[in-house]
């Protein structure tokens, strides 16, 4: 569990720095990848077990590879 959970963790740091790199809010993420912007908040915080579609959907929208977030 407590492997997991730094895992989600470092990957919520990747993310919530990549989207502010591009000045992009959690809603406006939220909104382009089809999720609530509490999902993206639970993400980011590294408390939300994504699916992979998911994170895939969000590296699209960021413009990195999905390996670069894990």
């Amino acid at each position: 569990f407590m492997r997991r959970y730094k895992v989600n963790q470092q990957m919520g740091k990747k993310i919530r720095r990549a989207r502010k790199d591009r000045k992009m809010s959690q809603e406006e993420l939220a909104e382009k990848v089809g999720l609530h912007y509490t999902t993206v908040s639970r993400i980011e915080r590294g408390i939300s077990n994504s699916p992979v579609e998911t994170i895939n959907k969000i590296a699209k929208t960021l413009k990195v590879k999905m390996s670069d977030l894990f």
